[in-house]
């Protein structure tokens, strides 16, 4: 597509990555200040009308509120009012599968601050997306080409 892509993980303070290495699943207090500085970066590369493709496991229907809304999303839960920046326009794509595929893929990756043993955490704080979001979900268990483009026809149609 020819778009900026960011990995989230890149942008997690050092705190949040001892805790993981060390097995301890982050909470939201760990999780809402990275959610905000990634809603920087969103916002930036939109202002300057760069398409972005941010890779991140945003759990919760919060954490996606923040990705689009920033800090102000936690305080509220009312529309836009007059005078705001608008919130930004994301899909979600719910890469989803059975777990033993999932801990499969993860004992192959290589120098990573995320234990495999985080995984039933991770699955633990899930909230799929759903209506009103603005969301496709995508099975992890089709081949990646068929992965790429299910996902690359969504973001085209818009």
């Amino acid at each position: 597509l020819g778009w900026k892509f960011y990995d989230a993980d890149d942008y997690h303070p050092l705190e949040n990555k001892k805790k993981m290495e060390e097995g301890i699943p982050l909470n939201d207090e760990d999780r809402i200040p990275w959610l905000c500085a990634l809603h920087d970066i969103l916002r930036r590369e939109d202002t300057s009308r760069q398409d972005t493709i941010l890779a991140c496991s945003a759990l919760k229907k919060m954490y996606r509120r923040v990705l689009i809304g920033g800090a102000s999303a936690i305080e509220s839960n009312h529309p836009e009012q007059p005078g705001e920046k608008p919130a930004l326009k994301i899909l979600f794509v719910h890469l989803d599968g059975p777990k033993d595929i999932i801990a499969a893929r993860l004992k192959k990756r290589r120098g990573h601050f995320m234990p495999l043993e985080l995984l039933q955490s991770q699955f633990d704080t899930l909230e799929p997306p759903s209506a009103p979001e603005n969301f496709i979900t995508v099975s992890l268990e089709k081949p990646l080409p068929e992965i790429l483009l299910q996902i690359e026809t969504a973001i085209l149609r818009g």
